[in-house]
């Protein structure tokens, strides 16, 4: 349903065009997540959910995928406004 935009996501992440928020960097270092981890969610999880942000009318992405332990992570990202992958943030996900 989302492959087009998982393809432009995917793409963005191989040649490093993303960027990390501030809160997502805190959010990796309290859940022990690594930015190799983040990547991998994109390149080989899925895209199970999209958002619209009522007040910007943005496109969110929620990602679903493993880290490179093989544990389960979930993550929103974006598309910028200058056409890079934003991560906005990033969580363990229980029991997957």
């Amino acid at each position: 349903m989302f492959e087009r935009t998982l393809g432009r996501f995917r793409s963005l992440i191989r040649s490093g065009e993303y960027l990390l928020s501030v809160h997502v960097l805190e959010e990796m270092a309290e859940d022990d997540v690594l930015t190799e981890d983040v990547e991998n969610v994109i390149l080989m999880g899925r895209i199970v959910e999209r958002q619209i942000d009522r007040a910007t009318r943005e496109r969110k992405y929620v990602f679903i995928g493993r880290d490179l332990a093989g544990d389960p992570v979930g993550l929103l990202a974006k598309i910028g406004a200058a056409g890079k992958a934003v991560v906005i943030t990033v969580y363990r996900e229980e029991g997957s």
